[in-house]
């Protein structure tokens, strides 16, 4: 990359998104219960520790679900602390370590039965427990096959990455949607709320209109706020701004830019969605309408998250957010996990 090139700005996408963000009142207590759950099996380097705390991911879990009540919300953190497990171990792993990986957790969570005496097939089947107690028959079905499609785009990401190769965007949108977990972390949203979809739900236009612009929002979005901290770690290739660069002749501002724009258009798509569903007669106590209306939560509390940890950003998250100037930092030593064998 040009030293020109070592910085960039964000874009703007807090300004583009009407909806508004709120906090879960359990946060403290659940936070604090699962960080303790998940630490309790000790699977994490001191290095790696560090990046777990300083990530925030049970005030994420606060933002996206505040509406979860308090057993649901402790579950939903539980979640995402197990899915920080996979993606860390599966990021220093290649391909044949990261399917490994992937299929230990897949495993664990459709077979209650299965254990390989693994840590990871361990922490998943406490989670499972807590999920499947309250999660519908549909809802679980779906969530254990988008597991199983989480685990297999993260195995084909680690492929990539050992291959060094960059997908084209049409090739990428599909694989980003599965292994960013965003689809999982939609899913979770059906257990909050007490509802199980039938499956027609997801095969109606408008819904799926509502539910993609959603989750390519949080996809794209996430993975432009995200970029600086993952070239820094040298994991650039699973990332839409480098797949911009690559697949249209981007400069690094060029795809920044690109980003906001295509945010912007998804933000408008699922705005005009829900319209649509308005005037079909879709209702506030339908659970249709209830599920598109908690994963716009997904689309705010994502952006105002990641400007309130370190995460992204570092200690100049604060200063990022006001100014969205992001000087890029060198790259650092990869540090491995321990434990999970």
């Amino acid at each position: 990359m040009v030293a020109a090139e070592r910085s960039f700005r964000l874009p703007d996408l807090l300004s583009i998104c009407p909806l508004k963000d709120s906090t879960n009142s359990h946060y403290k207590e659940a936070a604090a219960e699962s960080r303790a759950w998940i630490n309790s099996y000790n699977v994490f380097t001191d290095r790696k520790r560090a990046f777990f705390v300083q990530g925030s991911n049970e005030l994420l879990c606060s933002h996206v679900y505040s509406y979860a009540g308090y057993e649901q919300f402790r579950t939903c953190c539980d979640f995402v602390n197990l899915l920080f497990v996979v993606d860390e171990v599966s990021d220093d792993q290649d391909g044949k370590g990261a399917r490994a990986t992937g299929k230990t957790y897949a495993q664990a969570m459709k077979d209650k039965h299965w254990d390989d005496g693994s840590l990871l097939c361990k922490i998943t089947k406490d989670f499972r427990a807590r999920f499947v107690r309250l999660a519908g028959p549909n809802n679980t079905r779906r969530f254990v096959e988008l597991c199983e499609a989480y685990t297999n785009c993260v195995g084909r990401e680690a492929e990539l990455r050992e291959q060094g190769k960059v997908l084209d965007l049409t090739s990428f949108i599909p694989l980003r949607r599965n292994n960013s977990a965003v689809l999982l972390c939609f899913s979770l949203v059906e257990y909050i709320l007490g509802i199980d979809l039938p499956d027609k739900a997801y095969e109606d236009s408008d819904f799926m209109d509502a539910y993609w612009a959603a989750a390519d929002f949080v996809c794209w979005s996430n993975d432009v706020y995200s970029y600086d901290m993952e070239q820094a770690k040298g994991h650039t290739g699973n990332n839409i701004v480098t797949v911009l660069m690559n697949d249209k002749g981007f400069t690094l501002q060029e795809a920044s830019n690109y980003i906001g724009e295509h945010c912007n258009k998804l933000m408008k798509q699922y705005i005009a969605t829900k319209g649509r569903l308005i005037s079909r007669g879709y209702s506030s106590d339908r659970d249709e309408w209830r599920f598109i209306e908690a994963i716009g939560q997904w689309m705010i509390g994502n952006l105002v998250w990641s400007f309130e940890t370190q995460r992204y950003f570092g200690t100049q998250h604060l200063n990022v957010k006001a100014t969205r100037l992001v000087t890029l930092r060198p790259c650092e030593n990869s540090d491995s996990n321990a434990g999970l064998n």
